[in-house]
């Protein structure tokens, strides 16, 4: 009966794309040409981008059409990209401000994209806030944010002052609104470092929340004291007449980093979190069972290339908004160390301990419905390797796909996938879990030149599940409830994909391949 009803599936699915949109003459946008064991259909998608033409990765990167992962459009041959974030979320849209880098945007002036899943965006047309052209105290725009009182919205913001003009570097500045996308700069207003900072350079990233009990703004304000980073907490009143300094909130535990960019507090279940982008390195947070510390429990979320990420709160969840970091030059094999690049958008998720992990957008993972077929006919793979990288074919790099699977492994090395540069295995570029380090790898030069990593707690002989989504050269890797790793891959579309393995014994079960 289970072989008959699957029979009668199989022929009313092929009934479906063949009449669905299509009259005679027509040739199907595409059409179904197997099925696996369990039945699912395999898909041959004829709108697949042709990159054979495409013999470098610059070329490839001028083709892509971003999507989830925006990008500002271009400005004549220019393409700007996406610095620190800003988002506030009303009535079903997500407002997502940033720091503009490049094309019409003047010193990081603060420009507008807006969306309601994370999925499909609305670039709007011109600067929120630009910085001042006569120089001063806004002579650059620096990371800020939006909070809403009654009818009003206030954008608290960072201005760079140009030197030798201005005794501050840095001051705390605001723009008032009658909506979320237009602002007039306060020149009345202005938040200068307390003296005990004993400087007068790191002040900056205001991160404002309006407290409906009290009626007041608490604001929370990076800075560094004595060469430490700091990060301090002022309460304000309503009408922005009173502003009372609270003092420091939190200090660099490591005593490694001189600032800690773009923080952001907020608060899941019973616990407090505060977040920022330890200057250079990667996201972090800290934990608290009060609100504004103490904080302790400092860790790493994702690697270097998710940077400056705050939260937003929706209602079907809490999200980080960050950019993934690019490089100058999409052929640079050393390393992705540019300033700016894609808006990329993640879900936040608590585990029982209070600890957090990254996840991504379910909208984002609903988006992939074709299953691809892959190249090799089997959905479970093994590997035994030596201390010699064994590569197997097995997917291919679309524009635009997902991968999902599972893996248990034994043995001391290194396993993940290898992504086609040249044609060489010597470049090739790799998603790494390596065992004897526990960390979550990016590498290229085939495992020669290290990128960007995060940590991982994994045992032999467990079996844990893995989504990997990619948009043109911009990939996330997720092992499943404990890490994510962003990733920059140029130059790797329209290739194969190989799994690999060295010193050790890895299964790969459940293998699949979307698009869509």
């Amino acid at each position: 009966m289970k072989n008959k009803l699957l029979g009668i599936a199989r022929i009313m699915s092929i009934l479906c794309v063949f009449t669905a949109g299509c009259s005679i003459g027509q040739e199907p946008f595409q059409k179904n040409l197997e099925y696996d064991d369990e039945g699912e259909p395999f898909v041959e998608n004829t709108n697949d981008k042709d990159f054979s033409e495409l013999t470098t990765p610059g070329s490839m990167e001028k083709a892509y059409e971003y999507k989830n992962f925006f990008l500002p459009g271009l400005c004549g041959t220019n393409q700007p990209y996406v610095g620190d974030c800003m988002a506030y979320y009303e009535d079903g849209t997500y407002y997502i401000y940033y720091l503009k880098d490049g094309g019409d945007s003047y010193n990081h002036s603060v420009f507008l994209t807006k969306t309601t899943d994370f999925v499909t965006y609305e670039e709007v047309e011109g600067p929120v806030l630009e910085a001042d052209k006569a120089g001063g105290q806004d002579a650059w725009i620096g990371t800020g944010s939006v909070v809403k009182i009654g009818d009003e919205y206030l954008f608290f913001y960072t201005g760079h002052g140009s030197h030798p003009t201005c005794e501050y570097a840095e001051t705390i500045k605001v723009a008032r609104g009658t909506s979320p996308t237009e602002f007039e700069k306060d020149e009345t207003f202005e938040i200068i470092p307390p003296d005990e900072l004993g400087q007068k350079n790191d002040f900056r990233d205001p991160q404002a929340y309006y407290d409906e009990e009290t009626g007041n703004i608490v604001l929370t304000v990076t800075a560094s004291k004595d060469n430490v980073a700091r990060i301090l907490k002022y309460t304000l009143s309503s009408d922005l007449k009173e502003v009372t300094y609270d003092g420091v909130i939190f200090d660099d535990p490591t005593k490694e980093f001189w600032n800690l960019e773009c923080s952001d507090t907020f608060k899941i279940g019973d616990k407090y979190y505060i977040t920022y982008s330890a200057q250079d390195d990667t996201l972090w947070y800290a934990v608290s069972d009060t609100p504004y510390g103490p904080y302790e429990n400092a860790a790493r979320i994702d690697g270097k290339l998710f940077y400056a990420a705050k939260h937003v709160e929706g209602p079907d969840g809490m999200y980080m908004v960050a950019w993934a970091r690019r490089s100058d030059s999409p052929s640079d094999i050393m390393g992705v160390t540019a300033w700016a690049g894609n808006l990329i958008v993640m879900k936040i998720c608590q585990n029982e301990d209070g600890s957090l992990y990254l996840a991504p957008v379910d909208k984002i993972v609903e988006q992939y419905k074709d299953r691809r077929k892959p190249l090799m006919a089997q959905d479970d793979v093994n590997i035994t390797a030596g201390s010699r990288y064994y590569y197997e074919e097995y997917f291919n790099c679309y524009e635009s796909f997902m991968l999902t699977g599972k893996f248990t492994y034994s043995g001391n090395g290194s396993f993940g996938l290898a992504f086609d540069y040249n044609g060489n295995s010597d470049n090739y570029k790799m998603i790494s879990i390596d065992t004897r380090t526990q960390l979550l790898d990016l590498n290229f030069n085939e495992g020669t030149t290290d990128i960007t990593s995060t940590s991982v707690s994994l045992k032999e002989g467990e079996t844990y599940s893995f989504t990997y989504i990619q948009e043109g050269s911009v990939g996330v890797f997720y092992i499943d409830g404990q890490a994510s790793l962003t990733v920059r891959l140029y130059g790797v579309s329209g290739k194969s994909i190989r799994l690999f393995a060295e010193d050790c014994t890895v299964d790969f079960t459940d293998l699949r391949e979307y698009t869509r």
